[in-house]
C-alpha cells in the first residue's frame, strides 16, 4: 500500500517560507503563554547601550511581533512575496536573503534611536512627559524596544519590485491593480516620512522598514548585476 507523505503545497514548494511563518506562530505562542520567562523582552531589540541589549536581539526581534494582527499582516506579505522569490533563487539563497535583509534592519534601527528618541521628545505627546529634556531622550531610549518580521519584509518586496517590476498589485482601497514598482515604493516613502516625522502614537519601526528596504534592494542589485533587463 502507498501513500503520499510529501506534506502539505507550501511545505513543498517553498520549504523556507513554511518554517518561516511556523517559527513566527511558535514564538507568538511563547511570548503570549510562557509566564515563567519573558520572551518578548528577551528577544526583542534594545538599543546597544542599554541594560537590557544583548546581541542575540539583532536576529530573534525579526521572530516576534506584538499582537495578532502585527504577525497576521507579516506573515500574508511574507507569503504572497516572499514565495515567489523563494522559487525564482531557490531556498537557500533566499534564506540567506531574508536573514541579511532582517538582521540590516536590525542594525539601522540601531543607528536611529537616538534620532526617534529626539524627534519623539521634541513632539507633541512629549508633553505629557514634561516636555523636551535631556533626561526624556535618554529614558526614552533605555526603554526603547523593538520587534517584528517587518523589516526583513520590506527587503523581500523591494527585491520582488525589482525583479518583477510590472507585476500588477491589489492594494486595499484601490479598485484598480497598480504595478509593483509604483506601490512598493510609495510604502517606503510612507516609512520614510513616519520615521522623519512623530506623530503621536506612531509605535512602528520605520527606520527598521527603510533599513531592511534599502539592503534588499542593495543585495537584489548586486546579485542580478549580470541581468540586463531594465526596470521599466
Amino acid at each position: 500500500m502507498a501513500y503520499n507523505n510529501s506534506g502539505n503545497k507550501i511545505q513543498r514548494e517553498t520549504p523556507i517560507i513554511f518554517n518561516l511563518i511556523v517559527i513566527n506562530v511558535l514564538v507568538f505562542a511563547a511570548q503570549n503563554l510562557v509566564s515563567q520567562f519573558d520572551v518578548t523582552k528577551w528577544g526583542s531589540l534594545h538599543y546597544f547601550k542599554s541594560v537590557d541589549f544583548k546581541p542575540h536581539q539583532l536576529i530573534t526581534n525579526i521572530f516576534m511581533h506584538a499582537d495578532f494582527g502585527h504577525i497576521l499582516f507579516n506573515m500574508f506579505g511574507l507569503y504572497i512575496f516572499g514565495s515567489i522569490l523563494e522559487k525564482f533563487w531557490g531556498s537557500k539563497k533566499f534564506l540567506i536573503f531574508y536573514l541579511i535583509c532582517g538582521i540590516g534592519a536590525s542594525i539601522v534601527l540601531q543607528l536611529t534611536i537616538p534620532f526617534s528618541a529626539e524627534q519623539f521628545a521634541k513632539s507633541a505627546e512629549a508633553a505629557e512627559y514634561g516636555g523636551y529634556s535631556a533626561q526624556l531622550v535618554k529614558e526614552y531610549i533605555e526603554q526603547y524596544s523593538a520587534l517584528g518580521a517587518s523589516g526583513a519584509i520590506m527587503g523581500v518586496m523591494a527585491a520582488f519590485a525589482w525583479l518583477f517590476p510590472n507585476t500588477e498589485l491589489y492594494v486595499m482601497f484601490i479598485p484598480i491593480p497598480v504595478k509593483a514598482k509604483y506601490v512598493i515604493p510609495v510604502f517606503v516613502l510612507i516609512d520614510l516620512f513616519g520615521g522623519i516625522y512623530k506623530i503621536k502614537g506612531d509605535n512602528i519601526g520605520h527606520f527598521a522598514h527603510l533599513g531592511g528596504a534599502l539592503i534588499g534592494l542593495l543585495l537584489v542589485i548586486y546579485w542580478n548585476k549580470t541581468n540586463k533587463k531594465t526596470f521599466y
